[in-house]
């Protein structure tokens, strides 16, 4: 493998995937290897699956079929929840040389070293009953912005997903190990840091002392350190459970400069049976209570929301209960998304199975709904000044950028504005 020196990158799904492809990355520029764009020529392509919806597995094989094409001599190599979910599957995708589940992608550059072309498809998987270390990891250099994840794996069963069984137990950083990864994006030139994990608001340190009285270190003890942090001039919470959302974080991210007042917050359904069938761990009433006290405290705040739309047993008033409970809220936008079948869910057993034509009418609706919601709070913001951090990116002769409270700014595009916090008006 020593004559393989490119190697190629494509990250499907989360956050937390962006943030562990940049340091597979960094791990293999570290053994002398030379990043290249996915779409240029390669010796190696490196493919960071996510398997929440189907349509992330087919995508996974399409860009394998796009790699045979155009480079049919390369390596390819593919990591993430789907190739821990379903690793034989993959294996058997003409062209895949390489399948690393969760305990092994982060050993990616010992296992190019062993790996040839004309070998079988080569599987590194585990049980991810064994999977239990905390592997650090953050973007830096892909854009402005740097995801830094936080927390890994799931200990909730919700019946619908797959990631428990994809990535494992919740398991956290060290706020010590956190704080230094920090204050090693600030001397980057990192101006926001987004904090990721699978199940963020579950992020918890064990502490070695047997003193009861001590505080428990979780997500609220981590942003209470990280906003003491010099350099780092914005902070936003990524995805994290209302029952999680605690009124004390709510509380400091209304009287902190750095946190900005933006949530992302999964509601997933806004009927209580449809709750109780995907085994959330909350009601639509703690739901409400969470976003009023944040718009009482906040009321420039951004909230955005999860919903799955076609899940099993959901009737027409289970659906339009959800439509009415979102129209209702003070929110910003909906990420929609639309129920499909995993194996090994607790959803497979429960009917009626809600038709393909019937889900897609009603992510439609809700996408809808979403545009409008997200019209409506930017018009409550016109001739408001707002401080946007603009990305890297020149866009056909655009720049794009993100007030504090998320409200996406784009102008024409000025290189000194790269990565600056600019005063702007909407």
């Amino acid at each position: 493998m020593a004559e393989a020196r490119t190697v190629a990158f494509h990250t499907l799904g989360c956050k937390l995937n962006f943030s562990e492809t940049s340091t597979l990355s960094r791990l293999l520029e570290n053994e002398g290897f030379e990043k290249r764009e996915f779409e240029e020529l390669a010796d190696v392509y490196v493919i960071n699956t996510c398997s929440v919806t189907d349509n992330a597995d087919k995508e996974c094989r399409h860009l394998v079929r796009r790699i045979q094409r155009k480079a049919p001599e390369s390596l390819v190599v593919i990591t993430g929840c789907y190739a821990q979910l379903k690793p034989k599957e993959i294996a058997d995708i003409p062209g895949v040389n390489l399948v690393l589940g969760a305990a092994e992608k982060f050993n990616i550059a010992r296992h190019l070293r062993e790996l040839s072309k004309n070998d079988s498809a080569k599987i590194c998987s585990c049980d991810i009953e064994e999977v239990s270390g905390f592997h650090s990891s953050f973007s830096l250099n892909d854009r402005t912005r740097s995801f830094l994840k936080v927390q890994d794996g799931c200990d909730y069963n919700c019946s619908f997903c797959t990631i428990p069984i994809a990535r494992g137990k919740s398991r956290s950083d060290s706020i010590e190990n956190v704080v230094k990864n920090v204050k090693h994006l600030a001397a980057h030139g990192v101006k926001e840091v987004v904090l990721t994990g699978v199940n963020l608001g579950d992020f918890h340190q064990h502490s070695d002392s047997k003193d009861d009285h001590e505080e428990k270190k979780n997500f609220y003890s981590l942003i209470k350190v990280l906003d003491n942090i010099e350099n780092i001039q914005r902070y936003r919470i990524s995805s994290i459970e209302p029952n999680l959302l605690t009124n004390e974080i709510i509380e400091f991210v209304a009287n902190s400069d750095k946190f900005m007042p933006h949530f992302h917050i999964p509601l997933q359904s806004g009927s209580n049976k449809i709750l109780g069938l995907m085994r959330r761990r909350y009601k639509r009433e703690l739901y409400t209570e969470r976003v009023k006290l944040i718009k009482t405290l906040m009321p420039h705040c951004a909230i955005g929301v999860d919903v799955i739309v076609g899940f099993p047993g959901e009737t027409d008033e289970d659906f339009n209960q959800t439509f009415d409970f979102l129209h209702s809220l003070d929110i910003s936008y909906l990420h929609v998304f639309t129920y499909s079948e995993r194996d090994n869910t607790h959803a497979l057993s429960i009917k009626p199975v809600i038709p393909i034509n019937i889900r897609h009418e009603r992510n439609k609706a809700l996408r809808n709904l979403s545009y409008m919601k997200m019209q409506y709070f930017t018009e409550q913001h016109a001739g408001q000044n707002r401080k946007v951090l603009f990305e890297v990116q020149d866009k056909n002769g655009m720049i794009e950028g993100y007030t504090d409270n998320y409200i996406k700014i784009t102008t024409s595009y000025r290189k000194e504005w790269v990565n600056e916090i600019v005063e702007w008006k909407i």
